[in-house]
């Protein structure tokens, strides 16, 4: 008797605090946006030595264990933005007919953009421009067909960088935003100083600055590592919802990060590889 009762109290007073656990990880989230910023080529170890990653480290969260899929640099890109690389295992331009983040972002009433460096505008699908600085490759949603063959849809969701000041002036950034630098910028054709100090320069004044912040969760990763050999590569969550100065050293790749923006944005899953291996990332997350 006594031990039935004791059970009944433990239920009580234990269950409880076993819910709030619970409610806890399963709160809904503070995000209101997440921008993601994505640079080119870079092993971990040495990215994350450099002086605004670090910064970013000090005030977010880094998942220290993270990786790639693949290399070249296209499929990752297609990874993150389609949930498979979709048989893609090269850089040369692929145009693919599957659906994609921008469908459910679209089906569910979610605002997003792509804003790239050097993009000539108009839906252009070439495989470059400017000289080179601008390659299609880093801008995944151009080889969706359903948005080749649907113009006006392309030119609301894929612009010139140039135009992100303007839609942090007026109020106007999007819930999902990916920023594409260019060849420069990104450390593709100048390396990883190049990338870290024009990081600083592009958006260390704006991690201050409550229009840019106010319920956005900013994230830095890579395309891919510097070396066939190794995959794991620096990613790192600041703003809103992250835990300060908090690291992981759990395994998560581009899956894992589809998933987690799947699952902040309120959108269900692609049905791929970010349903079948993909996590919601919580390790540095409230």
């Amino acid at each position: 008797m006594r031990a039935a009762i004791a059970v009944i109290l433990c239920t009580f007073l234990v269950a409880p605090d076993a819910a709030a656990r619970s409610r806890v990880v399963r709160a809904p989230s503070s995000v209101q946006r997440i921008f993601l910023v994505i640079l080119e080529n870079q092993d971990a170890d040495a990215a994350l030595r450099r002086p605004f990653v670090q910064r970013l480290i000090a005030g977010g969260g880094l998942l220290a264990n993270y990786h790639c899929i693949t290399h070249p640099s296209q499929p990752n890109y297609i990874a993150l933005a389609a949930g498979s690389t979709w048989g893609v295992k090269d850089d040369a331009t692929a145009d693919l007919d599957v659906p994609h983040l921008g469908d459910l972002f679209d089906a569910h009433g979610v605002s997003w953009k792509v804003y790239a460096e050097r993009y000539p505008g108009g839906c252009f699908l070439g495989h470059n421009a400017d000289n080179l600085l601008y390659v299609r490759r880093h801008v995944p949603f151009l080889g969706f067909a359903n948005m080749q063959k649907n113009p006006a849809r392309c030119a609301a969701h894929v612009v010139n960088a140039s135009l992100l000041d303007a839609d942090i002036a007026t109020g106007e950034l999007p819930a999902y935003s990916m920023y594409i630098p260019d060849q420069e910028h990104n450390g593709h054709d100048t390396g990883g100083d190049i990338a870290d100090s024009w990081m600083a320069s592009r958006f260390g004044s704006l991690l201050n600055d409550p229009r840019f912040m106010d319920g956005t969760l900013f994230i830095l990763t890579f395309d891919e590592s510097d070396s066939n050999s190794n995959t794991r590569i620096a990613t790192i969550f600041y703003g809103v919802g992250v835990k300060r100065g908090s690291s992981s050293v759990k395994f998560y790749n581009h899956y894992d990060l589809l998933r987690t923006i799947e699952e902040l944005l309120h959108v269900p899953t692609l049905g791929q590889e970010d349903l079948k291996q993909g996590e919601r990332i919580t390790d540095v997350l409230y």
